[in-house]
């Protein structure tokens, strides 16, 4: 049996850190990778969505998981996403990623082209060989990447041992009931969508990974708890809450990473940067509905840990 409790739990998407430039910052990677340790989460997932990774360079990429190797010093699960589109920048992450000593790989399906089952597994699985001793994550996330993993492609991908998990972002839960009855008792399956993260774990997910659960980790770190108390109606409503958050986080003009940023810097005092274009930077009129965000955040902590 593989070793699942790895993957079990709470697993912040990692945001890009980045200077006053623009470029990748190391000391600003380990200050995140610290805070996330800090905050006593399972893991980071590390160069997907919320580390810009479609906006990031091979070298840019390799330099943020090398400081999060640095600073995490063995106290996460840490999964690197490493999907390029293109196999052989692909394979070079992932060799570089095994070299560095990850828990586990991780890669969309190749964007743009609509290729046909067989070459997205053929993709998935030469990744997957460039780094033969380290667990394999599907990513399935259809309404960006225009790929769904059917049950098709899904039964031909676990042949593969190294397949150990799905990170399903799609939105119907019914999906992770489907890949964790038909993966097997060992088989990983992380909720995606963090407005469903009590749908998710109803549903039997093992855990989520989540874009926002950085900017109020102790949040999703509570619902995961009691849903696993079985406090059922306690997490909707907590779920309820982060969910307004969400929603005004997403109602500036800038990027909701950028959002996120901010109101790090402003609850957190803990300065990444921003955005890489063509992603959106705040703008000046954004800040008052950043620092009601803030706010919100703020209350449901008082009230959940006074």
């Amino acid at each position: 049996m593989k070793n699942i409790e790895k993957y079990q739990g709470i697993i912040p998407a990692f945001y890009a850190c980045y200077d006053e430039h623009g470029e990748v910052d190391g000391k600003r990677v380990e200050l995140l990778t610290e805070y996330m340790v800090k905050k006593g989460v399972k893991g980071v997932y590390v160069g997907g969505s919320s580390g810009e990774c479609i906006y990031q360079s091979v070298e840019d990429r390799k330099l943020t998981l090398e400081h999060v190797m640095k600073a995490s010093e063995g106290k996460l699960t840490i999964i690197a996403h490493v999907a390029c589109n293109n196999t052989a920048d692909s394979c070079k992450l992932a060799a570089h990623a095994e070299s560095l000593g990850v828990d586990a790989i991780a890669a969309i399906p190749p964007i743009y082209f609509h290729l046909p089952e067989y070459s997205i597994a053929e993709y998935w699985n030469d990744i997957s060989a460039a780094a033969p001793n380290t667990d394999f994550i599907i990513y399935n996330i259809p309404q960006l990447a225009g790929v769904a993993l059917t049950m098709p492609l899904f039964r031909e991908m676990i042949k593969n041992p190294r397949v150990a998990a799905v990170k399903n972002s799609s939105m119907p839960a019914q999906d992770i009931q489907m890949f964790k009855a038909e993966g097997g008792e060992d088989f990983v399956v992380f909720n995606g969508p963090d407005e469903q993260l009590v749908s998710g774990l109803a549903m039997g997910a093992d855990g989520g990974i989540g874009g926002t659960y950085g900017v109020m980790p102790e949040l999703y770190l509570d619902i995961y708890e009691l849903m696993k108390a079985g406090k059922v109606s306690e997490a909707q409503n907590l779920q309820y809450e982060v969910n307004e958050v969400i929603y005004g986080m997403c109602s500036c003009h800038g990027n909701m990473y950028g959002v996120i940023k901010e109101i790090l810097k402003v609850r957190e005092g803990i300065d990444i940067g921003g955005v890489r274009k063509p992603l959106t930077s705040l703008l000046p009129e954004d800040m008052e509905q950043v620092k009601k965000c803030a706010s919100m955040i703020d209350d449901i902590m008082k009230r959940r840990h006074p």
